[in-house]
């Protein structure tokens, strides 16, 4: 019996902003400067009380990369 492995789509992440990305263009500052070689996975809900949100200049809610390279 043979068994395959199901691809899984490479995430990406914004070099500019840091937010996770699901096409070829960043939806919130529209630069396609996007990378896969990223770490530290990070859901921000309420920036406007979050601390992280304010550390990293995040001011919408969404998915974000603590770390892009």
């Amino acid at each position: 019996m043979v068994v395959r492995a199901k691809k899984t789509k490479a995430v990406k992440v914004c070099r500019e902003c840091h937010r996770v990305v699901e096409g070829e263009a960043c939806v919130i500052c529209g630069t396609s400067n996007l990378s896969e070689d990223w770490a530290g996975y990070l859901v921000i809900i309420d920036p406007e009380h979050s601390e992280i949100a304010k550390k990293m200049k995040i001011t919408l809610p969404g998915r974000y990369a603590l770390k892009v390279r």
